[in-house]
């Protein structure tokens, strides 16, 4: 019994002279603190670029070597001022799906689709809340709104489903970071409607 109280002292002593550590403590704190807002965006940044996001959210200029980012309209969708993308005749019955010129407008079987703009802009996401931007990324729904229709092709909702929270908060505070531009996507277009 004297052994197990002798053992049992020298636990707590042991275990007492760890906690006190200072050095060990601030570690431990730094690895449950919040990253900072630079390193957030910086993350989201890598993401957006990774994922490809500005494959179809991003206005193309046409280049010697093919489409090129508008840096003035990054991602700030389908151009308000650009004609409508027309399919040609029996593509879609064919089974063929078009795309715009500058990838920014999809037509297919469920109609035509225009990017969204992803900026910080009001006419963008500017005015959502980190959660209807969640809402859109794992559940597929326009403007991350229960009561809104689904994203349609070719958003890759469906991909982005796996991303942790701490990804998803990464992209928002990037494109929350964004610089705002000013475009008001056409509204989607059903099949048939011209």
């Amino acid at each position: 019994m004297k052994k197990l109280i002798i053992i049992f002292v020298i636990a707590i002593f042991a275990w007492s002279l760890n906690s006190c550590d200072s050095a060990k403590a601030d570690k431990d704190a730094a690895a449950v603190t919040a990253p900072s807002k630079d390193s957030l965006i910086k993350r989201g940044n890598y993401l957006v670029v990774t994922l490809g996001c500005n494959d179809c959210h991003s206005p193309k200029k046409m280049g010697p070597q093919g489409p090129y980012i508008d840096s003035a309209r990054i991602l700030s969708g389908f151009p308000s001022n650009a004609p409508i993308p027309v399919a040609g005749a029996g593509d879609i019955k064919k089974g063929l799906v078009v795309f715009a010129g500058d990838l920014t407008a999809t037509i297919g079987p469920w109609g035509t689709s225009f990017s969204a703009n992803i900026t910080s802009d009001g006419t963008g996401i500017g005015s959502w809340k980190e959660d209807q931007f969640k809402n859109a990324l794992r559940h597929g729904k326009y403007k991350g709104l229960d009561s809104e229709r689904s994203l349609l092709p070719p958003m890759p909702w469906q991909d982005l489903t796996n991303l942790t929270d701490a990804d998803i908060e990464a992209i928002f505070n990037y494109l929350q970071s964004t610089k705002p531009v000013n475009n008001v996507v056409p509204a989607f277009r059903p099949a048939g409607r011209s």
